[in-house]
């Protein structure tokens, strides 16, 4: 890929491919790589579940330190599509929330009060975001504990969204309201579970991240997406489907790889934020060709 063909678009998933899961920080050298694609042109986007203040503190917060170059802006969309938020060298502009897809306050309230209750030892809740409600995993506690507790938090957190007649489903088990719909999804990650407005998801991202970049004119028609599950595709599934050339990144191929019209790139041997600064690495050496 020559360099005469940037600008060449980045929209990226956050945990996995640039915050270490484990750590939940950024390396340093992503956060090079990046500053030195977005100073050569690259529109940088970040599509991610977290929240706005999870990216002000580990992706901008570093990216300042480091010294964003002047006239460079990056954009976070967050909570798969539910804010959003541009960001430059004077810091974060306003954050933007679509009300219209955040759970109601008191049930956010009663999760909380269930994390309380019965898995303080495995998890936290999430008190930055927005429109989501979500739940983590402690930086104490070994995968395999959380892992093994998250199925049964994920069961009581459909039971409270009964119990306000919302409409749950997760991995494809639904369980409608009374009007037989569903609205709201469960949706667990290897550190998280978030419930959702069936609404978001990284596609709605990828349509923010467009919108963000139009005003600028800085919309390019090459991306690359990157990802570590298998909803991340949705990023280049709504790129390929509007028509721009786009590659999707896999930084855990071992998930499972599916059939799509567009190219998969796969950092061999590699995985999560390892996979992610050798691709960024990549991007960098072809600034020089």
């Amino acid at each position: 890929m020559p360099s005469s063909f940037v600008p060449l678009g980045l929209l990226l998933d956050v945990d996995g491919p640039v915050a270490s899961p484990v750590t939940r920080t950024v390396p340093a050298r992503i956060i090079d790589n990046l500053l030195t694609l977005a100073a050569a042109g690259w529109p940088v986007v970040f599509n991610t579940g977290r929240s706005d203040a999870f990216i002000r503190e580990q992706v901008m917060g570093p990216m300042m330190a480091a010294g964003i170059p002047a006239g460079v802006r990056f954009h976070a969309v967050c909570e798969k599509g539910a804010s959003w938020f541009s960001f430059d060298a004077d810091g974060a502009g306003e954050v933007h929330v679509d009300k219209e897809l955040a759970l109601p306050a008191s049930f956010g309230d009663d999760v909380r009060d269930l994390v309380e209750e019965k898995y303080s030892a495995l998890m936290f809740f999430d008190e930055t975001k927005r429109a989501m409600v979500s739940v983590e995993q402690s930086l104490d506690v070994s995968s395999a504990d959380y892992l093994a507790g998250q199925a049964e938090f994920d069961a009581d957190a459909i039971d409270i969204l009964a119990s306000y007649d919302m409409g749950g489903i997760r991995l494809g088990q639904e369980r409608p309201d009374s009007n037989g719909e569903v609205g709201y999804r469960i949706d667990p990650t290897i550190i998280s579970t978030d419930i959702e407005s069936v609404r978001l998801g990284k596609d709605l991202g990828a349509e923010r991240a467009l919108a963000l970049l139009a005003p600028f004119g800085e919309v390019p028609t090459i991306w690359r997406t990157v990802g570590d599950s298998r909803t991340d595709y949705a990023m280049a599934d709504y790129l390929f489907a509007k028509g721009y050339d786009v590659a999707h990144v896999d930084v855990r191929p071992s998930d499972g790889v599916p059939e799509k019209p567009y190219p998969i790139l796969i950092e061999e041997g590699l995985v999560n934020e390892e996979a992610g600064a050798a691709f960024l690495a990549g991007c960098v050496a072809v600034l020089a060709q």
